[in-house]
């Protein structure tokens, strides 16, 4: 969607509400052949129910056959062509972490993860440490690394993530990922994309061989991977650009970070997901748009459990009731995302979406699945970007284009 042509069609002082609930990875494929994805396992009657007065498709984050990133596939939802807004997700870590990234910051984000004696990663993600031992490793790499020219700060995320941030004069995030993104390889030597990225390429194998020293004798993260090398972009805000006020609720700092590089306001980090919702009726009086992100679909489908991403689905289903007791104009729920528990990763293929609207024209569908999906008047292939004009426009938010 261009910003210059909806920007005209904004309807002033408007309040209908409009939430967009988005369940991480929700996409999912059967475990075996004939069998049923997790979101058509999951027992969802009140998603059903929903979907009966919604309109129902299957949304591509990104061009068709290409498996998006996790803020990439945010800014789509957000209205953003990601191929036209591209970052990195260190900025996207950084922010929701509530660092304060300045003009000559670089930022990364980081897993711990452990090797084995030739330095052949076995877990990207070292068993998913509790966030203390993540702090605890962050405070021995500081003490450990000393960096010339440059400050750098180490602040832990959430489990084995964390962010690195290079400050100093003369930085780029034109600098290749450290992480290759699978076990069974060894961690990649970080390049320059361009002559602009060879100092801090330079800074950054210098830091990862200092860092990996300090981290030798622990287990199980005795080292870690780095991608997404960021300095922070300038964009146009997405109250201005959809003419509305909008809050973020997670409990996540990633998805925290993509909503606050668009100018949303953030909430501090949800407990729980029934704290989310919470966060939810507390705000309802504050704002008109609503984005709800669910953490947990996905870190299940990257692990292969497939009972479990079924488990958290009919979760949120259990809690959908509350969000419709607040009388929303629409609701969009959908994934940023697919991420099949069996293949354990993101993947290329369409997420259902379902987008309920009191002026809605409903597919009269009762049932929401990819398969359902599929059949529902949004179509098996439409783009992300097309999400948020369809949501205006079903909560009375544009006038009329032309004569």
């Amino acid at each position: 969607m261009d910003f210059e042509f909806i920007q005209p069609l904004l309807k002033e002082d408007q309040k209908s509400k409009i939430v967009l609930l988005v369940m991480d990875g929700l996409g999912g494929l059967p475990m075996q052949d004939g069998g049923k994805t997790e979101l058509e396992t999951a027992c969802t009657p009140n998603m059903d129910a929903l979907a009966e007065k919604s309109m129902l498709g299957l949304h591509h984050s990104v061009p068709f056959g290409i498996t998006p990133g996790s803020g990439q596939a945010h800014l789509g939802l957000f209205g953003y062509d990601p191929t036209q807004f591209e970052i990195g997700r260190g900025v996207l870590s950084a922010l929701g972490v509530d660092f304060d990234l300045g003009p000559d910051d670089v930022a990364a984000r980081g897993n711990f993860a452990t090797v084995d004696a030739q330095g052949v990663l076995i877990d990207r993600r070292a068993g998913r440490i509790p966030t203390e031992e993540g702090e605890r490793l962050c405070k021995l790499i500081k003490k450990h690394v000393h960096l010339s020219g440059v400050e750098f700060f180490l602040v832990p995320e959430k489990e084995y993530r964390f962010v690195l941030v290079l400050r100093g004069e003369g930085l780029s995030g034109d600098v290749t990922d450290t992480d290759p993104q699978t076990v069974g390889k060894t961690a990649l030597l970080a390049q320059a994309s361009s002559p602009a990225g060879e100092h801090t390429a330079a800074l950054i194998r210098d830091f990862v061989e200092q860092a990996n020293q300090a981290l030798k004798d622990q287990h199980p993260a005795n080292s870690f991977v780095l991608r997404g090398f960021a300095a922070m972009p300038k964009w146009p805000s997405f109250n201005t650009v959809w003419g509305v006020d909008a809050v973020a609720i997670a409990m996540y700092p990633m998805y925290r970070g993509v909503a606050k590089v668009v100018g949303m306001t953030v909430m501090p980090p949800a407990e729980s997901m029934e704290h989310e919702i919470s966060m939810l009726e507390e705000q309802w009086n504050n704002h008109d748009f609503f984005f709800v992100h669910i953490k947990k679909t996905d870190s299940y489908g990257e692990d292969g459990n497939f009972d479990a991403k079924v488990h958290i689905i009919e979760e949120v289903d259990a809690l959908l009731p509350r969000i419709m007791a607040l009388d929303p104009d629409v609701v969009i729920i959908t994934g940023d995302h697919s991420t099949p528990a069996k293949l354990k990763s993101h993947s290329a293929h369409p997420v259902p979406v379902l987008l309920y609207g009191k002026n809605a024209r409903p597919d009269l569908i009762a049932e929401f699945g990819e398969r359902a999906c599929a059949r529902g008047s949004l179509g098996p292939r439409f783009f992300a970007i097309d999400l948020m004009p369809m949501a205006l426009s079903l909560a009375g938010r544009l006038e009329k284009f032309g004569a």
